[in-house]
This record gives C-alpha cells, structure tokens and sequence, in this order.
C-alpha cells in the first residue's frame, strides 16, 4: 500500500494518531486539520444535567470529543458511580469511555447512528416504559438518531458539548498541499469534515474531486457524490482499522 499519499483532515492529536497507524504499513500522510474543537463553556444547564444523569436510562455518546468533554465534566461535577447503560457510536469514543472506568456498549460493525440504532442493548433500553435518553454530541448535527429513539417510545435530550469550526487557512492552502507533497487521496472523518473541504478547496474542488476520497459512511458517501466527487470509498467506519481495509482493498494508484 506504499503507493498512497493521504491527506488528513481531522483534528489534530486525531491525525497524528493516524498518521503513526499509517505509517506502520508504509503509507505517507500529511495532515491539514479541518474541524477545530471548541468546548462551549459550562452552565448551570449542562452542571444540571450531568449531576441528573442518574435520571436516565441510556446515554449516547456520539463522537470521541464529546467522549473526552463529557468525562471531564462527570469528574468534576457528576456523581459517582452513575447508572445509566452508556453507548457510543464507534469503537474509538467507547474507549475513550472505557479508559475512564465506564461499561460501555458499541455496534461491532459501522460507526454510525444506523449501525447503534440496530444494537439489542440500546434497544432493550429504550424499550422500558417512559424510558429517557441522553446524548452527547457537539452542536448542531444529525437528528436521525433521536428521531428514531423517538420512534421506539423513548424521551430523547441533548447535551451539546462543543463547537465544531474550520480553522483558518491561506486561500490556496488545500490545492498547493496537494500539488507540493504530491498527495493522492483524501480521507474525511465526518459529513461537516467534507463541508468543509469543499469550502477550503474553493475553485479548486473540481480538480481535487477527481481524487480517490475515503469516507466514514454511506451518508457521507452520498454528500460526496452528491458534490461531484468521482471515487469515493465507504470505510464502513471512522477508525484507522477500517480505513486501512479500505485501502486494502482499492487500486492503489499508478504513477
């Protein structure tokens, strides 16, 4: 797989991560972090809800920076042990779970809300009369997944834990990494990720979306093809494994 020259776009400590997984098989990256995470700052709301978490029957936690917040504040503010049954979308958020003492459920196959929404435990769940659910995420976002805990009977409340925002960059900054270190595939970690490498890329896009473009999920899929992108490949995940599967299995490009 030495032939592939990535570019990464999530946010920094994350592309380093998978830039030393890549770099075990042979495969050079460079990283130009397109999400920067801002914690919004706590309030008397947010100090409520984790000192209330012992009201609700699951909690959600969709992303490995809500993951890291989340922790933060049921440290500082939460009471100890709480009971709710925990969920996480990927692997990757459950470990960071997991590190800090807590049992958590996660589908074995995707990370995505589709691939949770199948999983028996949560559905077992949300299946108890009035059953309530928490979910941690960053703001804005999907409403898919509360929709369908929704759907099943349960009553669904966010906690919003960060902002997710482009850092700033010169103009050309995405077209002339790509032409400088020769890269030849792009790899997004999320649907705002590939919103904001059509911003960054500008008049640019149209060229650069003729390169292989490896994505988390068939929503993300869909954005991409949806904005012309021509090869796109679904790693049927977000984390280093599935990427390298991904790559695994297309064509390496031929110079």
């Amino acid at each position: 797989m030495t032939g592939w020259r990535l570019l990464l776009t999530r946010p920094a400590d994350e592309s380093a991560a998978l830039s030393g997984a890549l770099a075990q098989v042979g495969i050079f990256s460079s990283s130009l972090p397109l999400l920067e995470i801002a914690p919004i700052p706590v309030s008397d709301t947010m100090r409520d809800v984790i000192q209330g978490l012992n009201r609700f029957d699951a909690v959600i936690v969709v992303s490995k920076p809500a993951a890291r917040i989340g922790v933060e504040l049921l440290n500082q503010y939460g009471q100890q042990p709480p009971s709710p049954s925990w969920f996480s979308v990927g692997a990757a958020t459950a470990q960071v779970l997991a590190d800090n003492g807590l049992n958590v459920s996660f589908p074995a196959e995707g990370d995505d809300s589709e691939a949770l929404l199948e999983l028996p435990s949560l559905r077992e769940a949300v299946a108890r009369p009035f059953s309530r659910v928490l979910i941690m995420r960053g703001e804005g976002g999907r409403e898919l997944l509360a929709e369908r805990l929704r759907e099943l009977g349960a009553s669904v409340e966010y906690l919003e834990l960060y902002r997710r925002g482009l850092p700033h960059y010169p103009p050309a900054a995405l077209p002339d990494r790509i032409e400088a270190e020769r890269l030849n595939g792009l790899v997004v970690s999320s649907g705002q990720g590939f919103e904001h490498l059509r911003q960054l890329a500008g008049d640019a896009w149209p060229a650069l979306a003729r390169l292989p473009l490896f994505v988390p999920s068939p929503r993300v899929a869909e954005l991409a093809h949806a904005a012309g992108a021509l090869t796109v490949v679904d790693c049927r995940g977000a984390s280093a494994a599935a990427l390298l599967t991904a790559l695994r299995e297309h064509p390496e490009p031929v110079f």
